[in-house]
């Protein structure tokens, strides 16, 4: 079975982990940030990536996602690290457009993870741009600066500044791929050109990362099976013209694929820093929708829910 077989996965249902409740505050007190319980329990489930709940940090190895797009230079330095990291691994170089690949996903897993965690535990999704994310990717840490969001009516975070409600479930799943593809268009346009894939491609490349990351949280949180009918729900919906991605032919985007289980095979730990493996928690693998292109470094090296093993 591919990626592109999955049927829609049932309904989401109402997360388990209950909001936080409505905190009374002094006068003088600072309003609470959304978002950041999610980011600490991420940091107490995955030590090695930790969430800072700030502005951007530049510097010392600290990449802002605004410079990805700006700068050529901070993209080569992203890039850089994971050329090194290759050659240490694997005893000779990466091809440049495997290393910008590796980077890509790297860069996009955690930060995904930024979105897609407050929804899942939380059921908020912050309004986050590159310009209010940065990485760090030597020690496995991000900063977000998480302003304005978006809740159910119900939520006790609903009167806080910058909050925004919508009706339903259906109408905040909008909104998360929404932020998702809002963050990743333009970030995708600036790797383009490394990486040497289409905007399809490099679509395909963004959900598998997108998938991947919650799925694998989900499994230490112990509800892998709830991550999954929740992210087959969410990504086999099909957005509508006015929520697609923006940016140069962005009408290239895929119906992103969802999430779909296949045998367990011996996935290639694919690190992104501080020795952090981002494999499925439970052992579970899945069918990709792209190729990470390790195959082409160390061939033996096959991930068990690659396509050139899955599409046969």
């Amino acid at each position: 079975m591919t990626a592109s077989s999955t049927r829609p996965g049932p309904a989401p249902r109402a997360p388990r982990t209950a909001p936080a409740p409505a905190v009374s505050r002094r006068p003088n007190d600072h309003p609470p940030v959304p978002c950041t319980a999610s980011y600490r329990r991420l940091g107490r489930l995955v030590p090695a990536l930790r969430v800072h709940s700030a502005p951007p940090r530049t510097g010392d190895g600290w990449i802002c996602g605004a410079d990805l797009l700006a700068d050529p230079d901070a993209l080569r330095e992203l890039i850089a690290h994971d050329e090194r990291q290759g050659l240490a691994r694997y005893g000779r170089p990466l091809r440049p457009d495997v290393a910008a690949g590796f980077g890509l996903h790297r860069f996009t897993w955690p930060v995904a993870l930024l979105f897609t965690l407050p929804w899942f535990l939380e059921r908020r999704v912050p309004l986050l741009t590159p310009a209010d994310v940065s990485i760090r990717r030597a020690s496995g840490e991000l900063t977000a600066r998480p302003g304005a969001f978006v809740c159910l009516p119900g939520d006790p975070a609903a009167g806080l500044p910058g909050a925004r409600t919508v009706a339903d479930e259906a109408a905040l799943a909008t909104e998360l791929r929404t932020a998702l593809a809002g963050l990743l268009a333009p970030v995708l346009t600036a790797f383009r050109p490394a990486v040497r894939r289409s905007p399809r491609m490099l679509w395909a490349m963004a959900t598998d990362a997108v998938v991947e990351g919650l799925w694998y949280v989900g499994g230490l949180l112990g509800e892998e099976e709830r991550a999954r009918a929740e992210l087959s729900d969410l990504l086999a919906a099909q957005p509508s013209a006015a929520h697609r991605p923006a940016g140069p032919r962005a009408s290239e985007a895929p119906a992103l694929p969802a999430p779909t289980a296949c045998t367990p095979g011996a996935p290639a730990s694919f690190t992104l820093g501080a020795g952090f493996a981002a494999d499925s928690a439970s052992g579970t693998d899945r069918a990709r929708a792209s190729c990470c292109l390790a195959y082409t470094v160390q061939p033996e090296e096959m991930c068990g829910g690659c396509p050139r093993v899955t599409r046969g």
